[in-house]
């Protein structure tokens, strides 16, 4: 393979459809190799855009804007960042000949729970929380009534946590239905009605795929194990602390709806752990938010591996070096400009790194930073990033 420099001609480079925190790691990684970088996103000043380039601000549901942008440019490989993509212009782009990380209907799929739920339950018979399919009030109370109280409803396509709403009697099911499609991405009233199960922990397998020259070939992380007390991420670590038969079920399911849909790249395959069951729950296209810990404790970075897969390049080991955890930096109100305070006591705890995002406003809830930490053990590592998280405030 042949890697020119970047903005002279024989360049290689890569386009983000989405330019947030993900999209930065991956951005900086493809400029640690001499690729041009180009980075899209529906505003402006989004992380990547600091690291990259070039910058285009568009509406990415428009297929028209998302065409004209990537003939302009003509990349080499096209990376979805977000979930807020036409991905039926994607599929018309890898038409054309475009290379869609890791593939457009790969993408497409991901991105709609119900597709993704009959892909996984239905056709590959991977175990599952017991569902059905909804598209009004009326067949989210049947639903509701087969599966059993408390049930859990899910808009077709949201991203982040958006949308789900749990259901505890049956007089909350209009409001809840209201409220899950209300955060729906695009004009769809269809939601997933899912049993609730207690969870006892989630782990992340990141499952990578990349071309050997005699084949595609893939394989997975160790196991990243993160806690939600709500709907997003919160906290993350490596190792993963539960048993061995656990693990080796959830990589046989991560690897099984991987090869399935195909392509190359990192997938984001997430298991759920209740009890004696092992599920799967989604899977993300893409680095995932829970992986940011592999910034800390691997040799080499989900983000790292997902530009060598989309360049063509080999990862055939990857190794865990440290036991390593990430906890967000959570902004607590709406502000244009914020401000970080405390950085340096933070980093006065020994073994702590911080990410800041540079997004140029907040809002509550909405992640502004990671920080990552490595100890002798896993929760060593887990109480110096809670401790440093949460001596940095937002303002």
């Amino acid at each position: 393979m042949e890697i020119g420099t970047p903005l002279l001609e024989g360049s290689k480079k890569l386009m983000l459809l989405g330019s947030g925190e993900l999209g930065k790691e991956i951005a900086i990684e493809a400029q640690r190799m001499g690729i041009e970088v180009v980075a899209v996103d529906r505003y402006d000043m989004a992380p990547a855009m600091h690291v990259a380039h070039r910058k285009y601000v568009i509406d990415m549901m428009d297929p028209s804007a998302l065409k004209s942008i990537v003939k302009r440019e003509n990349p080499d490989g096209i990376i979805t960042e977000i979930e807020a993509i036409n991905t039926d212009a994607l599929i018309d782009l890898e038409d054309s000949g475009y290379k869609i990380i890791p593939n457009a209907q790969a993408v497409k799929i991901c991105m709609n729970r119900i597709e993704l739920r009959r892909l996984a339950a239905e056709k590959l018979k991977v175990p599952t929380t017991t569902y059905a399919f909804a598209e009004s009030a009326e067949e989210v109370r049947k639903a509701c009534r087969d599966i059993g109280f408390p049930c859990l409803i899910k808009p077709e396509m949201s991203s982040s946590g958006h949308g789900h709403v749990l259901i505890n009697k049956e007089d909350e099911i209009e409001d809840a239905y209201k409220e899950s499609i209300s955060h729906a991405r695009g004009k769809s009233k269809r939601v997933i009605v899912e049993e609730y199960v207690k969870i006892d922990t989630e782990l992340t397998i990141l499952t990578y795929r990349y071309n050997t020259g005699n084949g595609i070939v893939t394989k997975t992380f160790p196991p990243v194990e993160h806690q939600r007390p709500s709907y997003y991420y919160v906290e993350s670590w490596q190792p993963a602390t539960v048993q061995d038969d656990v693990v080796e079920k959830a990589k046989s399911y991560a690897i099984k709806v991987v090869e399935e849909l195909g392509g190359v790249g990192i997938f984001g395959v997430e298991i759920i752990k209740s009890g004696n069951r092992v599920l799967f729950s989604e899977v993300s296209p893409r680095p995932h938010d829970t992986g940011m810990v592999t910034m800390a404790s691997q040799d080499i970075s989900e983000f790292q591996v997902h530009v060598r897969s989309a360049l063509g390049l080999p990862t055939p080991e990857v190794r865990l070096l440290t036991p390593a955890a990430s906890h967000v930096i959570l902004a607590e109100r709406e502000e244009w400009n914020p401000k970080y305070l405390n950085l340096e006591k933070a980093l006065e705890i020994p073994g702590v790194q911080v990410r800041l995002f540079g997004k140029p406003y907040s809002y509550e809830k909405r992640r502004m930073g990671v920080v990552l930490a490595n100890g002798s053990t896993v929760e060593e590592a887990k109480e110096k990033a809670r401790k440093a998280a949460a001596l940095i405030l937002v303002e």
